[in-house]
């Protein structure tokens, strides 16, 4: 019965999106659990260790793995499979061999240079601070072999609609530095920390695996060769992930430019912004993400047939939903910041003035968590166009613009002059002198905000792919919808407090005042939308169809 769970095939893209959102959701309630330990346990000050240690581990993974899956692996595999199985067979074999070599080559060198990495990345950590995270950093050097080849696992098996599985694949990540967390960090410290971010890239993997075997894979030992680095197929791999890798490592790029900015300012910055990121890309993944993801084989497919209709509707259709749904989730995020951020973060060594910051990066983030959701699925439908150089460059060119706006908004605070005090007061942070991690947050999201209207234009300038009149047709509804949202959470919130029935002392308290203000908001979101007609909406309630959901 696990077997027939596991191998469980999802063909229709609205189901597919489903059942990836409702894993996302498992894995982002991990993710708020994983946190939670974290914040409390550790503290901010030495997560900052902890999140620097992960930053070029993350680099390298995002250079040579991710970038192949989401740009070439599905789309060269899918075409392999339509001519001879037994050769797209021997592609994934030969390109697991390519890849781990070649994994293996770089990590290694990695982990021997990684103290000079660490003196280049955080600038601003004392020499003790920087040798705890190059230890950390050489155990998390493990963790992109092994993501390495789950994720080449995942590509696969979304070929085969087994999305089922690839989704239960970062639950059980999570879960595998949960275990860190609460067995191994009490017994060895942070090392333990990272050798529960290995445990979870085994769990990754190790779901996968029966699913894999079960889809056909068979290891090929011929296909171990030095040669192997010229088959057809890697080369084409190659061609098409360099770009898209360039891009996602833009991004990483961004990070670890936020890291060496942050490591300067005031002790805990960097678990501060991670932390709220955290919690802000955890949305992103459960919508965004779930949609993109779902979406991609169908577009590839479409594209391959040269059916254009097909093509605009189809990327219509998701990008209007991920508005309905990206939009709400900013209304409730910015509105409800602080007591999201008290409710998962707040306890231990996670102190008030730790909260008050993190909830202010958190409604910063809220901003811009629509346009971030946009920058997946616009990115998606170029790859699955073969067209990965115009995201690539995209995201590169939006590396110096994110740089220059974090230095420049971190200038600006540290003046304490009008711009201070304005996001002082929108934000409320009065009595907090040191405020400057903010300017990191105020620029991740303006440069979100920039690439996804470049990447919009770009899109209907190649592919004609937007119909004015149909998008500004929904748009309208959401919006208005957005607001009347908006309105319903600030009176619920405000109107528990004034009839005293809950006390924000305490942890219940709180998360009552929490629970009903969304619900109260997510109401109103959907009755407006009713009323509204929204396509969107109905939609959404034929995915919820539970005797459609496994075909």
């Amino acid at each position: 019965m696990i077997n027939k769970f596991l191998n469980t095939q999802t063909r229709s893209v609205s189901i597919a999106s489903f059942i990836l959102a409702v894993f996302y959701v498992a894995s982002a309630g991990l993710g708020l659990l994983r946190d939670h330990f974290l914040a409390g346990n550790i503290g901010t000050e030495r997560l900052d260790v902890y999140y620097a240690a992960f930053t070029i581990p993350d680099l390298i993974a995002l250079l040579m793995v991710f970038g192949a899956i989401s740009a070439a692996i599905i789309p060269i595999f899918t075409d392999y499979l339509t001519k001879s199985e037994d050769e797209a067979w021997e592609y994934v074999s030969v390109l697991l061999n390519v890849f781990i070599v070649g994994l293996i080559a770089v990590c290694g060198i990695f982990i021997l240079f990684a103290p000079f990495f660490v003196k280049f990345i955080t600038p601003g950590f004392s020499p003790e601070k920087q040798a705890t995270t190059a230890m950390l950093m050489r155990i998390m050097f493990l963790s992109p072999i092994i993501l390495g080849i789950s994720n080449i696992v995942s590509g696969i098996l979304q070929v085969f609609h087994r999305f089922l599985v690839t989704a239960l694949a970062p639950v059980m990540y999570n879960l595998g530095i949960i275990i860190g967390i609460i067995f191994l960090t009490p017994k060895f410290g942070l090392v333990g920390l990272a050798w529960g971010v290995v445990i979870g890239g085994l769990l990754h993997l190790a779901i996968q695996l029966p699913a894999f075997f079960f889809s056909g894979f068979k290891f090929q030992v011929s296909s171990f060769k030095f040669k192997s680095f010229f088959h057809p197929g890697v080369k084409k791999t190659l061609a098409l992930m360099v770009p898209r890798s360039l891009g996602l490592g833009a991004g990483q790029i961004n990070m670890i430019a936020t890291t060496i900015i942050a490591s300067t300012l005031v002790a805990g910055s960097i678990g501060i912004f991670t932390l709220a990121n955290n919690l802000s890309n955890m949305l992103i993944s459960m919508l965004a993400v779930s949609i993109s993801t779902a979406i991609f084989p169908s577009l590839s497919r479409v594209y391959l047939e040269e059916n254009k209709t097909e093509f605009s509707r189809k990327f219509s259709s998701a990008f209007l939903q991920l508005l309905f749904l990206t939009v709400p989730a900013s209304v409730i995020l910015f509105f409800l910041r602080a007591q999201i951020v008290r409710v998962v973060l707040g306890n231990g060594q996670f102190d008030w003035i730790d909260t008050r910051l993190t909830a202010a990066c958190l409604g910063v983030f809220a901003v811009g968590i629509c346009f971030q959701g946009l920058i997946f699925l616009l990115s998606k439908t170029f790859y699955a166009a073969h067209n990965t150089k115009i995201p690539a460059i995209v995201s590169a060119g939006t590396v110096m613009f994110n740089i220059l706006m974090s230095l420049f908004f971190v200038w600006l605070l540290s003046l304490h002059g009008i711009f201070y005090l304005l996001m002082q007061n929108w934000l409320k942070l009065q009595g907090i002198a040191n405020i400057s991690v903010i300017g990191l947050a105020l620029s991740f999201s303006v440069t979100g905000i920039a690439e996804a209207l470049l990447l919009v234009w770009l899109a209907y300038k190649y592919y004609k792919i937007f119909n004015a009149k149909i998008i500004l047709a929904s748009l309208y509804k959401i919006l208005i919808s957005a607001v009347a949202m908006a309105i319903a959470i600030l009176i619920v919130r405000q109107e528990l407090i004034s009839l005293n029935i809950i006390q924000l002392q305490t942890f219940w308290g709180v998360f009552v005042q929490l629970a009903i203000s969304a619900v109260a908001g997510g109401v109103t979101y959907l009755l407006a939308s009713y009323f509204l007609k929204s396509k969107e909406l109905s939609s959404l309630l034929t995915i919820i169809n539970i005797k459609r959901i496994i075909k």
